[in-house]
């Protein structure tokens, strides 16, 4: 069997201990030896970064499913089996997919990782292995997982080639993942609320926190979370003058509304504002393809641009001025873009707002859509347990 290079991260000892419960001597033998589990590997880095770090379960989940089925059906076990795996009927895509969303901050999953992304993004890592991990017949909607990849033989001490099963350590290892993302999350959840309780007493410690979620190393997710909350609260306090008719004008709040998920394929819209028909796009970078991309999805509409970055708006702007001459050469075109760019927030403004809306006695308010919008965003039900989190009416 070929050795594969393990990444060691924060959670690579954990795997590590894992291995070692069901393989002793031998487990970081069949790590190396194994693609699945090197793989795993390096989709649990962010475990021990906190809440901040991205922590996706789509892909974790849909291995995780696939192998519950086999070792549910005694394929684990030599001989327990009534057939042998290659003749089984599969499991069926309704009770994967109900599955996947029984599991925690799973409730939100959809069919992508089962169906594709998946087996494209192990076959990126590991193109030279030519198999991936879910095998699919996509007429009877029945799935396995590649069973070669759960099978590892290595040379055992008595010269003798051994064929291991890492089916029930794959399981384990990606539920130490979740407890952990799920601990780190709570944690996240409850620094708000002690937060939001101490607002009136210690609004500076509010104002700390809030701008440690706006700093560069901080998750895209919980950076645009923050920023709606911070946002909502701010334009609620300001109201425009509007009607259809001039006898009808009276005075309206500006409301903020989140689009969507964040990273969703909503246009490139992630917050709108009434009455006044604002759009708002969050991002991280100032690239100006990823800008002229959002203002063209839709149609050169002007936009205001929430920037994680630390630099002044008009640095930000000058950059993606210079950015866009240089790829387009044409004044003309450059500035037709550039016109839609209608405000450019940068973290200083978002911090300075946040004051503002402290010293308004909005912080209780900010911090509760914080929890919300979190809640959402990372699929979490303070409800939810190890069995199921879902009724049937809720899928």
């Amino acid at each position: 069997m070929s050795q594969f290079e393990i990444l060691q991260h924060s959670f690579t000892p954990t795997i590590v201990e894992i291995l070692r419960r069901h393989f002793d001597e031998y487990a970081e033998e069949i790590f190396k030896a194994s693609p699945f589990l090197c793989y795993l590997n390096n989709k649990t880095k962010s475990a021990n970064r906190g809440s901040k770090a991205r922590g996706s379960f789509a892909n974790h989940y849909a291995i995780y499913v696939v192998i519950e089925d086999y070792i549910k059906n005694g394929f684990a076990d030599c001989g327990k089996a009534s057939m042998p795996y290659s003749k089984y009927h599969g499991a069926r895509f309704s009770d994967l997919f109900r599955r996947q969303r029984e599991l925690p901050f799973g409730s939100k999953l959809q069919n992508h990782a089962l169906n594709s992304r998946l087996n494209d993004e192990f076959k990126k890592f590991y193109p030279s292995v030519g198999k991936t991990p879910i095998v699919r017949d996509v007429e009877t909607q029945r799935y396995w997982i590649h069973e070669d990849l759960l099978l590892i033989t290595i040379r055992c001490k008595d010269g003798r080639e051994h064929t291991y099963n890492i089916a029930s350590a794959i399981i384990d290892i990606i539920d130490a993942y979740v407890a952990t993302k799920k601990a780190a999350f709570e944690g996240f959840l409850d620094a708000c609320r002690k937060i939001a309780e101490l607002g009136k007493s210690a609004p500076e410690a509010a104002v700390d926190f809030v701008v440690q979620q706006l700093k560069p190393n901080v998750d895209a997710r919980v950076f645009e979370i923050v920023s709606y909350a911070v946002l909502k609260a701010k334009y609620g306090q300001e109201t425009v003058w509007i009607g259809e008719t001039k006898d009808s004008v009276s005075e309206e709040l500006l409301i903020l509304y989140k689009t969507g998920r964040t990273n969703a394929n909503d246009g490139g819209i992630d917050f709108v504002m009434k009455p006044l028909g604002r759009f708002f796009q969050v991002t991280e970078t100032i690239d100006v393809n990823k800008y002229f991309l959002d203002i063209d999805k839709v149609q050169r509409f002007p936009i205001t641009f929430v920037v994680k970055s630390e630099e002044t708006t008009e640095q930000i702007r000058n950059v993606i001025r210079e950015q866009a001459i240089a790829k387009y050469m044409i004044e003309e075109v450059v500035d037709s873009y550039m016109s839609a760019i209608e405000e450019i927030i940068n973290v200083k403004n978002l911090i300075a707002a946040f004051d503002l809306v402290v010293k308004s006695d909005k912080l209780q308010e900010v911090m509760d859509e914080i929890v919300i919008q979190s809640k959402v965003e990372f699929n979490y039900n303070d409800d939810e347990n190890d069995d199921s989190i879902l009724s049937d009416e809720d899928i």
